[in-house]
């Protein structure tokens, strides 16, 4: 039984629920480590210096997650003379659904990089669980292009945490989505907010 669970057991009145949510949220953003979140904005602002593109993907609430991403660090920053270069690979369907449909749902972001990807180019893959195999071979496509692969993950981290070179870890129980997307999205406006500030002064 993870927080939640025992949260909703306790007592099940929405108020009582929300009070405890909000808490046990509280208490899982204090447990992610600071540098982590240095180094993550590091790379981005590097990728920006030498014009690399930065990737994000993701599946079904983290494929939001990457749209967001994308919009806040490409358009968000309006910085046009030095941009931040950053698509997101969830959000053209027709390819997604050609991918999936002739050769497997496990390469439609690898196929894309395959295309895309170049030395130095950086890939944010975004996921709860940390094993879904779409992420692991895309991560397997960009070591071998020798970019930069980073996982923004929850749970235990999965196999997406020993696969990348660093991840940015969001420390819940097994199967609280909520909290581990909460805390992701969290983390898009909170490295958002910054470089939207930094690229005024720099």
């Amino acid at each position: 039984m993870n927080t939640l669970d025992k949260i909703f057991s306790s007592n099940n009145e929405i108020k009582t629920f929300a009070e405890s949510y909000i808490d046990y949220l509280s208490r899982v953003l204090r447990n992610i480590a600071l540098d982590d979140i240095e180094r993550f904005v590091d790379v981005l602002l590097s990728a920006r210096e030498r014009g690399s593109t930065i990737y994000f993907i993701g599946n079904g609430g983290s494929a939001a997650t990457a749209s967001h991403f994308a919009n806040d660090i490409a358009v968000g920053t309006r910085t046009y003379e030095k941009p931040f270069r950053v698509i997101s690979l969830c959000d053209n369907q027709a390819v997604i659904t050609a991918i999936a449909n002739d050769d497997g749902y496990e390469k439609i972001f690898s196929q894309q990089l395959e295309i895309l990807l170049k030395k130095d180019d950086v890939v944010v893959a975004i996921s709860a669980s940390g094993n879904s195999q779409n992420l692991l071979t895309a991560v397997d496509v960009a070591k071998r292009k020798e970019a930069i692969t980073i996982g923004l993950t929850a749970f235990d981290g999965g196999k997406l945490r020993r696969a990348v070179d660093f991840s940015v870890h969001v420390p819940t129980e097994q199967k609280e989505y909520g909290p581990a997307e909460d805390a992701h999205m969290i983390l898009d406006h909170l490295i958002g907010s910054y470089l939207i500030r930094f690229v005024k002064v720099h």
